[in-house]
């Protein structure tokens, strides 16, 4: 017997209440755009960046964000390593037959990233707090498993002027 909710045994049904929804109908219905949501699967940068929240986690920080938006741009990992915040931008790429990933971190990028980095201290009360910008590489190859991490801690400088710059 199937109650609310439950997946039917006849293949893109579902039942909610006492009526069949077809998932497979090309009208499109809110559950199948919240399931495709969620259960969509993962790309390449999102895989990285998940593999480099583990692997700083493995090292000790705490991780305060993943994938952090606001007005002046995202920031994919804000993490605390002892008293210091620590803005992480992840590179992931197949292999490293065009460069090495870090080398996409360039002068505009880091202008991005200060620019968010400091709205986020300035919007969490965190100033006064020694802050840095590391870059981690993931190089995940078709077919394997686990990728290979590169950590190149204080990776820039914060670039601009202002009160953060000094």
């Amino acid at each position: 017997m199937w109650c609310c909710g439950a997946v039917s045994p006849i293949e893109g049904f579902f039942l909610q209440g006492f009526h069949i929804i077809n998932l497979t109908s090309p009208i499109s219905h809110p559950l199948v755009a919240w399931l495709s949501k969620w259960f969509r699967p993962l790309s390449l940068g999102e895989r990285g960046e998940r593999a480099a929240a583990r692997y700083l986690k493995r090292l000790g920080y705490r991780i305060l964000f993943l994938r952090h938006r606001q007005r002046y741009g995202e920031v994919d990992i804000i993490a605390v390593d002892g008293q210091t915040v620590v803005f992480v931008e992840v590179k992931t790429r197949r292999d490293a037959t065009q460069g090495r990933p870090a080398e996409a971190v360039d002068l505009h990028r880091q202008g991005r990233l200060t620019r968010a980095a400091l709205a986020f201290l300035k919007s969490h009360g965190l100033l006064d707090y020694a802050s840095r910008f590391d870059v981690v590489e993931v190089i995940w190859p078709n077919g394997q498993k686990r990728p290979s991490i590169q950590h190149l801690l204080n990776a820039f400088a914060a670039v601009g002027r202002g009160q953060l710059y000094n």
